[in-house]
């Protein structure tokens, strides 16, 4: 096997988020889905951008996320995901690059705008997420550089993606890809909305293609359709190789094989904005593995990476990841 040029390459939705803090009653006079991810079409995305209040604009995009995370930790990562040329896809492209992630997927000239995503944050730091998905649709098997997976520890693919028909076959081909040069495949259930809209093919992703799976508590049972925490890990043990499930205040678990590990959540003075939490964690986790640790101290690094993307607005670290985990683990 050849020596890995990066230590993961992520595979995503491309996309700008818009942050802005609001009510209950805000939500509920438009609709939306408390604590969901919600796709939306250009006009209501317009109609919401226009309700909203005061917004923080910020690159985004669920696995965009876990490898701005993972640069920050000082792992090696290149990320795939579909922008339009024009003032956001500008914006995208500089900031994921700045953050210290490769990023060479070329941008659409026609077609939708480049994705964004409206987050609405209420008091209780929950955020509702808008999502239109603009260029992101154009992504297809073209965009998947066969070498740079090839040379990649761990391909990362977003479930999110799923939704755009051509984006499955990019994921086919890249976990074939993978896998035939001896490397790994992990993937992100993203949503419960999304494992509904794809149980059935998430089901046969989970067998036949993924050796590492990251899912909360609420996306695993509703792909094992079970009613509680206990039965999702006995339905999800010795489906893939390594299963990293999170369950908010009670930390997570990760399992590999009869090995289980029982992390407790990183202390926070005060949780602001759980926007990205799930995405640190993945990033975390994937470093951990990367770089020679055990599973329990990677899904430790994973809590410390959580920790400090609920503790500010965003979901990209506002301090560098790697000091962090020196400065908890020695």
């Amino acid at each position: 096997m050849a020596q890995s040029s990066y230590d993961v390459v992520g595979i995503g939705n491309a996309i700008v988020d818009v942050l802005a803090h609001t009510d209950d009653a805000f939500l509920a006079q438009n609709a939306l889905a408390k604590g969901a991810m919600t796709l939306i079409d250009a006009v209501q995305a317009e109609t919401l951008y226009g309700a909203m209040g005061p917004g923080i604009e910020i690159s985004g995009g669920s696995v965009a996320n876990t490898m701005a995370g993972f640069a920050s930790l000082g792992g090696k990562g290149a990320f795939f995901g579909k922008v339009k040329d024009d003032q956001l896809g500008q914006v995208f492209r500089h900031d994921i690059r700045a953050a210290g992630v490769a990023y060479g997927t070329r941008p659409a000239n026609d077609g939708p705008p480049t994705a964004r995503c409206l987050i609405f944050v209420t008091p209780d730091a929950q955020r509702t997420m808008q999502t239109f998905l603009g260029a992101s649709v154009a992504f297809g098997p073209e965009d998947v550089d066969a070498k740079t997976v090839q040379a990649a520890q761990v391909t990362y693919l977003e479930g999110y993606l799923w939704d755009p028909p051509r984006a499955k076959e990019a994921f086919v081909k890249a976990a074939e890809l993978a896998h035939k040069a001896g490397r790994k495949v992990a993937l992100s259930l993203s949503d419960p909305f999304c494992v509904e809209r794809h149980r059935a093919e998430f089901h046969r992703l989970v067998d036949g293609h993924v050796d590492i799976l990251f899912a909360n508590e609420i996306e695993i049972m509703s792909l094992y359709q079970v009613d509680s925490f206990d039965a999702a890990l006995q339905a999800v043990r010795g489906r893939c190789e390594i299963a990293a499930l999170t369950r908010s205040a009670k930390g997570s678990v990760l399992m590999r094989g009869n090995e289980v590990h029982v992390v407790d959540p990183e202390p926070v003075k005060q949780v602001i904005d759980t926007t990205g939490a799930g995405d640190l964690y993945a990033a975390g986790v994937l470093f951990g593995l990367t770089h020679g640790k055990d599973l329990a101290t990677a899904g430790r690094i994973g809590s410390i990476a959580a920790a400090e993307a609920i503790s500010h607005m965003g979901a990209r670290p506002e301090t560098p990841l790697k000091d962090l985990v020196k400065k908890r683990l020695g």
